[in-house]
Protein backbone atom coordinates (compact mmCIF):
# COMPACT_ATOMS: atom_id res chain seq x y z
CA UNK A 1 0.00 0.00 0.00
CA UNK A 2 1.10 3.66 -0.79
CA UNK A 3 2.34 5.87 1.93
CA UNK A 4 1.05 9.45 0.73
CA UNK A 5 2.41 13.12 2.04
CA UNK A 6 0.40 14.15 5.13
CA UNK A 7 -0.67 10.66 6.00
CA UNK A 8 -3.33 10.78 3.15
CA UNK A 9 -5.23 7.86 2.32
CA UNK A 10 -5.21 7.91 -1.08
CA UNK A 11 -4.71 9.77 -4.11
CA UNK A 12 -6.81 11.03 -6.65
CA UNK A 13 -6.56 13.36 -10.47
CA UNK A 14 -7.83 13.98 -13.67
CA UNK A 15 -6.34 14.58 -16.61
CA UNK A 16 -8.76 16.65 -18.83
CA UNK A 17 -8.85 15.62 -22.68
CA UNK A 18 -9.15 18.75 -24.17
CA UNK A 19 -11.59 17.49 -26.93
CA UNK A 20 -14.59 20.27 -27.75
CA UNK A 21 -13.70 22.45 -24.81
CA UNK A 22 -14.54 26.15 -24.82
CA UNK A 23 -14.60 28.25 -21.43
CA UNK A 24 -18.37 28.48 -21.44
CA UNK A 25 -18.93 24.59 -20.94
CA UNK A 26 -15.27 23.59 -18.90
CA UNK A 27 -15.71 26.73 -16.79
CA UNK A 28 -18.57 24.92 -14.09
CA UNK A 29 -16.54 21.71 -13.67
CA UNK A 30 -13.33 23.89 -13.21
CA UNK A 31 -14.95 26.13 -10.82
CA UNK A 32 -16.09 23.25 -8.52
CA UNK A 33 -12.73 21.29 -8.59
CA UNK A 34 -11.09 24.70 -7.22
CA UNK A 35 -13.92 25.36 -4.52
CA UNK A 36 -13.28 21.75 -3.41
CA UNK A 37 -9.38 22.09 -3.35
CA UNK A 38 -8.71 19.12 -6.08
CA UNK A 39 -6.19 20.77 -8.49
CA UNK A 40 -6.00 18.54 -11.54
CA UNK A 41 -4.50 18.91 -15.22
CA UNK A 42 -5.62 20.02 -18.06
CA UNK A 43 -4.75 19.48 -21.50
CA UNK A 44 -4.55 21.98 -24.65
CA UNK A 45 -3.68 21.91 -28.25
CA UNK A 46 -1.43 25.37 -28.49
CA UNK A 47 -2.12 25.71 -32.25
CA UNK A 48 -5.46 26.60 -33.99
CA UNK A 49 -8.03 23.59 -34.53
CA UNK A 50 -8.79 23.53 -38.45
CA UNK A 51 -11.70 22.12 -39.68
CA UNK A 52 -10.28 18.88 -41.04
CA UNK A 53 -9.42 17.85 -37.85
CA UNK A 54 -11.03 15.39 -35.65
CA UNK A 55 -13.48 16.98 -32.98
CA UNK A 56 -12.80 20.56 -32.55
CA UNK A 57 -12.24 22.88 -29.59
CA UNK A 58 -10.88 26.17 -28.56
CA UNK A 59 -6.93 26.20 -28.24
CA UNK A 60 -4.32 28.49 -27.09
CA UNK A 61 -4.71 30.92 -30.23
CA UNK A 62 -7.81 32.22 -28.65
CA UNK A 63 -7.64 34.98 -26.65
CA UNK A 64 -10.40 34.38 -24.40
CA UNK A 65 -9.65 30.79 -23.77
CA UNK A 66 -5.87 30.99 -23.38
CA UNK A 67 -6.20 33.19 -21.06
CA UNK A 68 -8.64 30.92 -18.64
CA UNK A 69 -6.05 28.61 -19.43
CA UNK A 70 -3.30 30.90 -18.01
CA UNK A 71 -5.52 31.80 -15.05
CA UNK A 72 -6.44 28.12 -14.33
CA UNK A 73 -2.44 27.43 -14.22
CA UNK A 74 -2.15 30.70 -11.74
CA UNK A 75 -4.77 28.72 -9.54
CA UNK A 76 -2.42 25.43 -9.15
CA UNK A 77 -3.93 23.65 -11.73
CA UNK A 78 -1.46 21.66 -14.19
CA UNK A 79 -1.43 22.45 -18.04
CA UNK A 80 -0.38 19.77 -20.30
CA UNK A 81 -0.24 18.72 -24.49
CA UNK A 82 -3.10 16.87 -26.10
CA UNK A 83 -0.74 17.39 -29.80
CA UNK A 84 0.41 20.31 -30.91
CA UNK A 85 -3.43 20.84 -32.61
CA UNK A 86 -6.58 18.20 -33.82
CA UNK A 87 -4.86 16.99 -36.76
CA UNK A 88 -2.02 15.13 -38.28
CA UNK A 89 1.12 17.51 -37.57
CA UNK A 90 4.44 16.82 -39.56
CA UNK A 91 7.65 17.40 -37.31
CA UNK A 92 8.26 20.74 -38.06
CA UNK A 93 4.41 21.86 -36.96
CA UNK A 94 5.20 20.00 -34.09
CA UNK A 95 8.08 21.85 -33.33
CA UNK A 96 6.20 24.85 -33.96
CA UNK A 97 3.86 23.57 -31.60
CA UNK A 98 5.83 22.83 -29.04
CA UNK A 99 7.85 26.24 -28.53
CA UNK A 100 4.39 28.21 -28.84
CA UNK A 101 3.61 26.03 -25.85
CA UNK A 102 6.56 27.07 -24.17
CA UNK A 103 6.10 31.06 -24.96
CA UNK A 104 2.07 30.86 -23.57
CA UNK A 105 2.90 28.81 -20.45
CA UNK A 106 6.65 29.41 -20.05
CA UNK A 107 7.77 25.79 -20.29
CA UNK A 108 7.58 23.10 -22.11
CA UNK A 109 5.09 20.01 -21.08
CA UNK A 110 5.49 17.80 -18.75
CA UNK A 111 2.53 15.39 -19.67
CA UNK A 112 1.10 14.25 -22.86
CA UNK A 113 -2.01 12.29 -23.92
CA UNK A 114 -1.87 11.30 -27.89
CA UNK A 115 -5.10 12.76 -30.17
CA UNK A 116 -7.69 10.14 -31.89
CA UNK A 117 -6.34 9.44 -35.15
CA UNK A 118 -3.76 12.43 -35.74
CA UNK A 119 -0.64 10.34 -37.70
CA UNK A 120 1.54 12.28 -35.56
CA UNK A 121 0.34 10.29 -32.17
CA UNK A 122 3.23 8.35 -30.76
CA UNK A 123 3.35 4.31 -30.36
CA UNK A 124 -0.49 4.23 -30.98
CA UNK A 125 -2.69 2.07 -32.30
CA UNK A 126 -1.25 -1.38 -32.86
CA UNK A 127 2.21 -0.03 -31.84
CA UNK A 128 0.81 0.21 -28.05
CA UNK A 129 0.77 -2.82 -27.67
CA UNK A 130 3.59 -6.20 -27.28
CA UNK A 131 1.76 -9.68 -27.12
CA UNK A 132 -1.61 -8.63 -28.25
CA UNK A 133 -0.73 -6.69 -31.35
CA UNK A 134 -2.20 -9.41 -33.74
CA UNK A 135 -5.14 -9.97 -31.89
CA UNK A 136 -6.03 -5.62 -32.25
CA UNK A 137 -5.19 -5.62 -36.08
CA UNK A 138 -7.85 -8.85 -36.60
CA UNK A 139 -10.10 -6.72 -34.06
CA UNK A 140 -9.79 -3.33 -36.22
CA UNK A 141 -10.34 -5.14 -39.86
CA UNK A 142 -13.56 -3.49 -40.33
CA UNK A 143 -12.60 -0.57 -38.86
CA UNK A 144 -10.51 2.43 -41.30
CA UNK A 145 -6.96 1.72 -41.34
CA UNK A 146 -5.18 5.00 -39.78
CA UNK A 147 -1.20 5.23 -39.87
CA UNK A 148 0.69 6.44 -36.37
CA UNK A 149 4.07 7.76 -37.16
CA UNK A 150 5.09 9.84 -34.10
CA UNK A 151 8.05 7.38 -33.48
CA UNK A 152 8.85 6.12 -37.03
CA UNK A 153 11.92 8.17 -38.09
CA UNK A 154 11.74 7.60 -41.71
CA UNK A 155 8.32 9.24 -41.55
CA UNK A 156 7.86 13.26 -41.95
CA UNK A 157 5.71 12.75 -38.65
CA UNK A 158 8.28 12.13 -36.22
CA UNK A 159 8.69 13.89 -33.46
CA UNK A 160 9.79 11.11 -30.56
CA UNK A 161 13.53 12.43 -30.04
CA UNK A 162 11.31 16.07 -29.39
CA UNK A 163 8.92 13.74 -27.31
CA UNK A 164 11.86 12.25 -25.44
CA UNK A 165 13.64 15.63 -24.76
CA UNK A 166 10.71 17.62 -23.16
CA UNK A 167 7.74 15.27 -21.85
CA UNK A 168 8.38 12.90 -18.79
CA UNK A 169 4.81 11.32 -19.15
CA UNK A 170 2.54 10.08 -21.82
CA UNK A 171 -0.62 8.30 -21.00
CA UNK A 172 -1.01 4.62 -22.25
CA UNK A 173 -3.79 2.43 -21.11
CA UNK A 174 -7.17 3.29 -20.36
CA UNK A 175 -9.09 0.64 -17.47
CA UNK A 176 -12.46 0.86 -15.77
CA UNK A 177 -10.71 0.58 -11.96
CA UNK A 178 -10.87 2.95 -9.80
CA UNK A 179 -7.35 2.11 -8.36
CA UNK A 180 -4.33 1.47 -11.15
CA UNK A 181 -2.23 -0.24 -8.59
CA UNK A 182 -4.41 -3.27 -9.09
CA UNK A 183 -2.99 -3.26 -12.82
CA UNK A 184 0.08 -1.00 -13.25
CA UNK A 185 1.70 -1.12 -9.91
CA UNK A 186 4.77 0.21 -11.91
CA UNK A 187 3.39 3.25 -12.60
CA UNK A 188 5.00 5.28 -14.10
CA UNK A 189 6.76 3.00 -16.03
CA UNK A 190 9.39 3.02 -18.48
CA UNK A 191 9.25 0.07 -21.58
CA UNK A 192 12.86 -0.06 -23.62
CA UNK A 193 11.34 -1.36 -26.52
CA UNK A 194 8.98 2.29 -27.12
CA UNK A 195 12.60 4.08 -26.14
CA UNK A 196 11.06 8.09 -27.35
CA UNK A 197 8.81 7.93 -24.40
CA UNK A 198 10.51 8.58 -20.90
CA UNK A 199 7.23 7.44 -18.66
CA UNK A 200 4.36 5.82 -18.97
CA UNK A 201 0.99 5.73 -17.29
CA UNK A 202 -2.58 4.41 -17.00
CA UNK A 203 -5.33 5.94 -16.13
CA UNK A 204 -8.80 4.85 -14.75
CA UNK A 205 -12.03 5.84 -17.67
CA UNK A 206 -14.25 8.92 -16.73
CA UNK A 207 -14.75 9.59 -20.71
CA UNK A 208 -18.15 11.82 -19.83
CA UNK A 209 -19.63 11.98 -16.85
CA UNK A 210 -22.12 9.04 -16.86
CA UNK A 211 -18.86 7.09 -17.31
CA UNK A 212 -16.57 9.02 -14.77
CA UNK A 213 -19.50 8.77 -12.55
CA UNK A 214 -19.80 4.95 -13.13
CA UNK A 215 -16.37 4.99 -12.04
CA UNK A 216 -16.38 7.24 -8.79
CA UNK A 217 -19.36 5.55 -7.47
CA UNK A 218 -19.50 5.64 -3.74
CA UNK A 219 -18.61 1.74 -3.38
CA UNK A 220 -15.49 2.44 -5.65
CA UNK A 221 -14.23 5.33 -3.73
CA UNK A 222 -14.55 3.02 -0.42
CA UNK A 223 -12.49 0.69 -2.36
CA UNK A 224 -10.23 3.47 -3.24
CA UNK A 225 -9.69 4.61 0.22
CA UNK A 226 -9.85 0.78 1.48
CA UNK A 227 -6.71 -0.11 -0.36
CA UNK A 228 -4.80 3.39 -0.44
CA UNK A 229 -4.69 3.72 -4.05
CA UNK A 230 -4.06 5.99 -6.66
CA UNK A 231 -7.21 7.42 -9.15
CA UNK A 232 -6.13 9.36 -12.04
CA UNK A 233 -9.36 9.84 -14.19
CA UNK A 234 -9.04 10.23 -17.79
CA UNK A 235 -12.27 12.69 -18.53
CA UNK A 236 -13.21 14.86 -21.65
CA UNK A 237 -14.77 17.20 -19.14
CA UNK A 238 -16.32 19.50 -22.17
CA UNK A 239 -18.61 16.54 -22.35
CA UNK A 240 -21.94 16.74 -20.05
CA UNK A 241 -20.14 17.71 -17.24
CA UNK A 242 -21.99 21.09 -17.28
CA UNK A 243 -24.95 22.14 -18.86
CA UNK A 244 -26.57 25.94 -18.61
CA UNK A 245 -23.77 26.56 -16.46
CA UNK A 246 -24.55 24.14 -13.79
CA UNK A 247 -22.28 21.24 -13.32
CA UNK A 248 -23.96 17.23 -13.65
CA UNK A 249 -25.49 16.85 -10.79
CA UNK A 250 -24.22 13.56 -9.97
CA UNK A 251 -20.97 14.44 -10.72
CA UNK A 252 -20.60 17.23 -8.30
CA UNK A 253 -22.67 15.36 -5.46
CA UNK A 254 -19.87 12.38 -6.07
CA UNK A 255 -16.71 15.17 -6.55
CA UNK A 256 -18.05 16.95 -3.10
CA UNK A 257 -18.46 13.25 -1.16
CA UNK A 258 -14.28 11.91 -2.80
CA UNK A 259 -13.09 15.78 -0.93
CA UNK A 260 -14.44 15.06 2.06
CA UNK A 261 -12.34 12.02 2.56
CA UNK A 262 -8.80 12.20 3.82
CA UNK A 263 -7.30 12.15 -0.15
CA UNK A 264 -4.47 13.66 -1.68
CA UNK A 265 -5.52 15.80 -4.43
CA UNK A 266 -2.58 16.81 -6.87
CA UNK A 267 -1.85 17.34 -10.20
CA UNK A 268 -1.02 14.52 -12.44
CA UNK A 269 2.96 15.34 -12.77
CA UNK A 270 2.81 15.79 -8.75
CA UNK A 271 1.74 12.67 -8.41
CA UNK A 272 3.73 10.56 -10.79
CA UNK A 273 6.86 12.17 -9.26
CA UNK A 274 6.07 10.98 -6.21
CA UNK A 275 5.11 7.50 -7.11
CA UNK A 276 8.51 6.94 -9.27
CA UNK A 277 10.69 8.39 -6.12
CA UNK A 278 8.79 6.21 -4.34
CA UNK A 279 8.61 2.81 -6.54
CA UNK A 280 11.70 0.81 -6.28
CA UNK A 281 12.15 0.38 -10.06
CA UNK A 282 10.51 2.13 -13.46
CA UNK A 283 11.21 -1.04 -15.85
CA UNK A 284 8.32 -2.40 -16.32
CA UNK A 285 8.18 -6.57 -16.47
CA UNK A 286 7.17 -8.35 -19.76
CA UNK A 287 4.31 -9.97 -17.75
CA UNK A 288 2.90 -6.67 -16.23
CA UNK A 289 2.96 -5.30 -19.41
CA UNK A 290 1.07 -8.65 -20.68
CA UNK A 291 -1.50 -8.67 -17.99
CA UNK A 292 -2.45 -4.38 -18.43
CA UNK A 293 -2.73 -5.46 -22.31
CA UNK A 294 -5.53 -8.09 -21.56
CA UNK A 295 -7.10 -6.68 -19.17
CA UNK A 296 -7.67 -3.11 -21.58
CA UNK A 297 -9.14 -5.80 -24.34
CA UNK A 298 -11.56 -7.23 -21.95
CA UNK A 299 -12.52 -3.85 -20.62
CA UNK A 300 -12.90 -2.75 -23.90
CA UNK A 301 -15.03 -6.09 -25.22
CA UNK A 302 -17.15 -5.05 -22.06
CA UNK A 303 -18.05 -1.85 -23.36
CA UNK A 304 -18.87 -2.53 -26.77
CA UNK A 305 -21.00 -5.76 -25.44
CA UNK A 306 -22.64 -3.56 -22.99
CA UNK A 307 -23.56 -0.77 -26.16
CA UNK A 308 -24.75 -3.43 -28.14
CA UNK A 309 -26.93 -5.22 -24.97
CA UNK A 310 -28.34 -1.45 -24.02
CA UNK A 311 -32.11 -1.79 -25.01
CA UNK A 312 -33.12 1.05 -27.22
CA UNK A 313 -34.96 4.42 -26.77
CA UNK A 314 -38.41 3.48 -27.95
Amino acid sequence: MNRFPGNKQFAFTILDDTDLSTVENIQPIYSLLAELGMKTTKSVWPLASVDCGRLGGASLQEGKYQRYVLNLKEQGFEISLHNVRNHHSTREVVKEGLEEYRRVVGMYPRVHANHSTNRDNIYWGAARFTRLRRLYNAGMVLHPKYAFEGHNPATPYFWGDLCRGTIEYVRNFVFREINLDRVNPTMPYHDSSRPYVNYWFSSCTGANASIFCETLSEANQDRLVEERGVCIMYAHLACGFAKDGRVHARTEELLRLLAGRNGWFVPVSTLLDFLKAERASSSISPGELTSMEHRWAVDKAMLLAARVLRPQKA
